[in-house]
């Protein structure tokens, strides 16, 4: 992004601020011939920024509360869509799924869509509802990958109907869970699955714990995910 002096040792040498540096002192240092006289003071190093990459954690229902071939359909399809150009974004994707009496990390952040696209053939549905671990799972993976890389931006999209059947006070457990992300200024985006004439609007409620976004599992969408994240980070860039 640009070039400056060396602030101790010197870094990526930047040649054309560097002959720049050196040229106006040609003739004072007696120059002859086609060679450049340069100084230690000449030298420039180059100034490199590096692009924030993001972190997208998928957390999914996978248990019988909901129509889980469709959602599960939906969401492969997007995070191997988000795979595609996670490398070129230097992006990672990773996904954790619930159900039964607990939270499974099925695709750990990667941004190969090999491994990704492995992980993701086949994953079991059915059971209980603990949403509460699989949002505490969350809570754990991010914690960790905060530690290996603190620039990256992380956002988390929970794709479920807000329903909480699994383990002890399930509804009361998710709850705070939901605070405990909000607390940590995770940026969330909730995907509502909630199908039927009657609407509980739970997963609403959801979002609005985690201080996040909600979508309709129709809108989820690589295309869709990719807008939100530059969305809601720059929201959260602009608080």
């Amino acid at each position: 992004t640009g070039a400056r002096r060396p602030q101790g040792a010197l870094g990526k040498l930047h040649l054309a601020a560097t002959v720049q540096a050196a040229a106006p002192h040609q003739r004072a240092r007696g120059r002859s011939g086609r060679g450049l006289v340069v100084r230690r003071d000449d030298l420039r190093e180059a100034v490199r920024e590096g692009r924030e990459g993001n972190l997208v954690l998928f957390v999914v229902d996978a248990s019988g509360s909901m129509a889980a071939r469709k959602r599960m359909s939906a969401v492969k399809g997007a995070v191997l869509s988000l795979l595609l150009d996670a490398y070129q974004r230097r992006d990672k994707i990773g996904m954790i799924t619930f159900r039964g009496g607990g939270a499974e990390l099925a695709l750990p952040p990667t941004s190969s869509v090999e491994a990704g696209a492995a992980r993701l053939e086949q994953l079991p549905t059915g059971g209980r509802t603990p949403l509460a671990e699989g949002l505490l799972r969350a809570h754990e993976v991010l914690r960790v990958e905060r530690m290996r890389d603190a620039s990256r931006r992380p956002l988390l999209v929970v794709v479920t109907d807000g329903r909480a059947t699994g383990g002890p006070e399930p509804v009361v457990r998710a709850s705070r869970a939901a605070r405990l992300l909000a607390a940590g200024g995770t940026a969330s985006v909730v995907v509502d699955c909630e199908a039927g004439p009657v609407r509980l609007g739970l997963a609403g409620e959801l979002a609005r714990e985690l201080q996040g976004t909600a979508i309709t599992l129709d809108e989820l969408r690589a295309d869709s995910v990719s807008a939100l994240v530059r969305t809601v980070q720059g929201n959260r860039k602009a608080a």
